[in-house]
């Protein structure tokens, strides 16, 4: 991005705010990374073999799973 000075017509974010949006832009930039490097490893070896790859339905599993446990369970 620019280093250049915001344009005097925009509002100011709370530093609270611009530190949680810098913090959301460095989770995002971590995940494209990681699925730029699994898309460069695909590009120089090519696909992984099916007896090397995560059944969707084990990784939706595992998913739904870990959401469960972020919420509290209704009575």
């Amino acid at each position: 991005m620019s280093e250049q000075p915001a344009p005097a017509t925009r509002q100011q974010l709370e530093p609270a705010a611009a530190d949680a949006v810098r913090g959301y832009a460095a989770r995002i930039r971590a995940s494209a990374d990681q699925c730029a490097g699994v898309l460069e490893d695909i590009a120089a070896y090519g696909l992984p073999t099916a007896d090397e790859c995560t059944p969707w339905e084990e990784l939706r599993e595992a998913h739904l799973a870990r959401l469960a446990a972020q919420r509290p369970a209704v009575a």
